[in-house]
């Protein structure tokens, strides 16, 4: 389960249109909106955060939050995500 704005930003330009299809299809991509947006705002609030640089990893957060049982995010900087979420949460870097 992913965002679809972590999508937008994993995007290098080096993937072919088809193997960008192939990836998309394996994957759940979570419908983001308003209510999500004050999520991840409130997330970056309570962690003295702001701005364009942890706008992303908070939406992410807030839909790891969602998800039921064993959670793990992969992420290439972990300590934005760790900030963000519990440690409930597994944060990996990759």
């Amino acid at each position: 389960m992913t965002s679809p704005m972590t999508l937008v930003e994993a995007f290098d330009g080096r993937t072919t249109e088809q193997r960008w299809d192939w990836v998309l299809s394996r994957l759940k991509v979570a419908d983001i909106g308003k209510d999500e947006a004050r999520q991840a705002r409130r997330l970056l609030a309570d962690a003295k955060l702001h701005g364009h640089k942890y706008a992303i990893d908070a939406v992410l957060a807030v839909i790891a939050r969602r998800q039921k049982g064993q959670v793990t995010v992969f992420a290439s900087d972990v300590d934005d995500l760790e900030k963000l979420l519990p440690e409930t949460i597994v944060v990996k870097q990759v």
